[in-house]
């Protein structure tokens, strides 16, 4: 039995229906006020569980072989730090503490290329880059690093371990939350961008990634990224297929940082999220890539193109926003 972590959010409802188009028996783990309406894949069993809690966590494992830990938070906002870390950090305690306890000796991690940090020198990273204490690292970052350091505990006790480190990972979704926030910025034809690369990868390559790992044994980490483009390439090509005029005017990175105070600011002020921090417009403007040699080498993985990934993902979105339904601008 597969226990899925988050198996109703962005990434999670794609690796809970890759197991379960291959026959695997899948339950759900979900916080229990967690929204699951529009879940249309026939999941074998939901089961109510905060990662940070213990006692629900031991109830909502029990039964299970393998646990695909893909919870997390998600946030750059200055005033999350204690939850990024309550969540990522102690939550990934948790599960590999359950796990121990229990006799659960299989866990895949779903961490992020963010949990490398920013390594000094390196603009090109692979799973053998360490780590590097850095004031410009983000809460984020660090939260996935030390949460990794957890996962590696699990394995020094005797857990067989992997973990898969995607780049910004492209799928429909609800385009208030996490990575798909990009599809709305261009929607509403915002008019600045910052210069930088951005690295993706669709959804799909990343559940096939895990399931590849599950079925083979594998061990280890895996970048997930299928490639990179520039920030201007990419929201272009997303306002083309929305019919929408791109973002056209490129702000310098220290405008924007000093921007970030103000609009900080402002979102004290009105109860709204920032549209941009300091971190994120920091992380905009970044040019590291990242290598998926061992992905492809390893597991076979063929990933996506970008234009494959963004027809996708926009055809979801002028599908809805045509009907108008459900969907929140």
């Amino acid at each position: 039995m597969i226990a899925v972590t988050g198996a109703n959010g962005l990434l999670g409802k794609y690796i809970v229906e890759r197991f379960i188009d291959a026959g695997e028996s899948v339950i759900g783990i979900k916080r229990e006020n967690s929204n699951i309406q529009d879940f249309q894949i026939p999941i074998q069993e939901w089961r109510n569980a905060d990662i940070t809690d213990l006692v629900s966590l031991s109830d909502a494992l029990q039964g299970v072989t393998t646990v695909i830990h893909a919870a997390a938070c998600v946030s750059f906002r200055p005033g999350d730090a204690s939850r990024i870390h309550h969540t990522n950090v102690s939550g990934t305690q948790n599960i590999v503490n359950t796990c121990l306890k229990i006799g659960i000796r299989r866990l895949i991690y779903v961490s992020s290329i963010a949990a490398f940090g920013k390594p000094h020198d390196k603009p090109v990273i692979n799973e053998s880059t360490k780590w590097v204490d850095d004031s410009k690292n983000s809460e984020y970052s660090i939260s996935k690093y030390l949460a990794e350091l957890e996962v590696f505990r699990g394995q020094e006790e005797g857990m067989s371990v992997a973990m898969v480190n995607p780049s910004v990972i492209l799928a429909p979704a609800n385009w208030n939350n996490s990575s798909a926030q990009i599809f709305k910025y261009v929607w509403s034809e915002k008019p600045f961008y910052v210069d930088g690369l951005l690295n993706y990868v669709d959804a799909r390559d990343v559940s096939e990634m895990i399931y590849k790992i599950f079925k083979e044994g594998k061990n280890g980490k895996f970048i997930a990224s299928a490639g990179n483009a520039s920030i201007k390439n990419f929201i272009d090509e997303i306002a083309k297929r929305f019919n929408k005029k791109p973002p056209y005017i490129k702000v310098n990175p220290t405008i924007v940082l000093i921007a970030s105070s103000f609009e900080w600011l402002r979102s004290k002020v009105t109860g709204s999220d920032p549209l941009f921090t300091r971190q994120n417009a920091r992380t905009a403007s970044e040019t590291y890539t990242y290598d998926s040699t061992k992905a492809k080498s390893e597991l076979g993985i063929q990933f996506r193109s970008l234009q494959e990934s963004l027809d996708w993902c926009c055809h979801f979105y002028n599908l809805k926003i045509s009907k108008l339904t459900h969907f929140c601008l």
